[in-house]
């Protein structure tokens, strides 16, 4: 999973403000009538992508609700607190 926050060298607390700021920045190293190196459209691209997600609030919170499960949960707790919520909740219907 690409790493939006990464990508534009923000954290996750960025506001709208930051965001746009750091995408400027960026976009401006990146883009490839400017910078010559080979993999400076690929660059250009990611930061483009970054940007379209953070900057649209919708997509934002998607994508941190993915992010916050892929990379900060862990998939044996998640599935222990599933299956015991699962079988409480069986429980308290006996």
């Amino acid at each position: 999973m690409i790493d939006h926050y990464t990508t534009l060298g923000l954290n996750s607390a960025a506001t709208l403000a930051d965001i746009k700021k750091a995408f400027r920045q960026k976009a401006s190293v990146y883009h490839p009538d400017r910078n010559d190196a080979l993999d400076a459209a690929a660059q250009f691209r990611a930061v483009q992508e970054a940007y379209d997600v953070l900057s649209d609030s919708d997509k934002r919170r998607a994508y941190d609700d993915n992010r916050r499960r892929s990379l900060l949960d862990d998939p044996l707790v998640t599935a222990q607190d599933i299956w015991r919520g699962y079988f409480d909740n069986c429980l308290n219907k006996i």
